[in-house]
């Protein structure tokens, strides 16, 4: 099952892609909160990949960021975390870093889920991230993996930092920590498609202490297939997609030197 968990997957995030890109420029724009806008995109993309996975897959749950939710059937452990547009701002000023985010989780009794299934879609340059629980992590097909940097002086950082912050927040403090010690720190607006940077090598580490299941669900899974590492900020508990609380790197010795500047 798990190949076809994975193969729906991809073809959901598509689908949603597909809606984003037809969409581009032709939206009208809400405020859903300071600083974090909604788009009929979201939900016209977050309508088709619901759909076509509901029909596929009739008995699973799902939670998604456009007031998606649909509990566990008791007798399926299984939900669908899905994010149908993961850097809204950035597609609402035309700036190309956003994509679909799609993971499915299954619920263990007693402990945290375990993502089986996780995909990234990037529709503005057609990268599909993808990897299950048994296979590598892929883009396009081909294996990727993380960087090889160990110090943070020669590595990219970014960071996810909340709306509607002030100057004197803890998260923009922690910034302000790591810039001077980082060869280059930057702030993207899609944390799918940092996750999604992070496994394949092109950044060295990302953290956030502001995110949802739905941005951080299917980068979780292809940082840590991928050969990446991923914590709490601390550096050494689990990480919990129900607690905004992450820290993904290379995996090098980096992780403990980025965790130490977080704390």
């Amino acid at each position: 099952m798990e190949s076809e968990w994975q193969e729906a997957a991809e073809h959901a995030a598509r689908l949603g892609g597909e809606i984003l890109q037809d969409w581009a420029g032709r939206f009208t724009v809400s405020e859903k909160s300071r600083s974090n806008l909604v788009t009929e995109a979201d939900f016209a993309s977050q309508e088709a990949i619901a759909g076509y996975l509901h029909d596929r897959f009739p008995e699973h749950g799902f939670l998604g960021e456009e007031g998606l939710s649909k509990t566990y059937d008791e007798s399926c452990p299984y939900r669908w975390v899905i994010d149908p547009l993961d850097g809204t701002s950035n597609y609402v000023h035309g700036f190309p870093y956003y994509g679909v985010s799609i993971a499915l989780e299954k619920q263990v009794p007693g402990g945290l889920g375990e993502m089986v299934v996780g995909v990234v879609f990037d529709p503005t340059r057609d990268e599909m991230f993808s990897a299950s629980a048994s296979t590598a992590t892929t883009l396009n097909g081909r294996p990727v993996q993380p960087s090889e940097s160990e110090r943070l002086s020669e590595a990219m950082a970014v960071a996810s930092l909340p709306v509607a912050t002030t100057p004197h927040d803890r998260p923009v403090l922690r910034f302000l920590n790591v810039l001077p010690k980082a060869q280059s720190l930057q702030r993207t607006g899609s944390a799918a498609l940092n996750l999604c940077y992070v496994a394949s090598g092109r950044i060295d580490g990302f953290w956030s202490t502001s995110l949802k299941p739905w941005d951080m669900a299917a980068g979780i899974l292809l940082v840590q297939r991928a050969g990446g590492r991923v914590t709490t900020c601390n550096g050494r508990d689990p990480v919990n997609v129900d607690v905004a609380d992450m820290l993904a790197t290379n995996g090098t010795a980096l992780h403990a030197e980025l965790a130490a500047c977080l704390d």
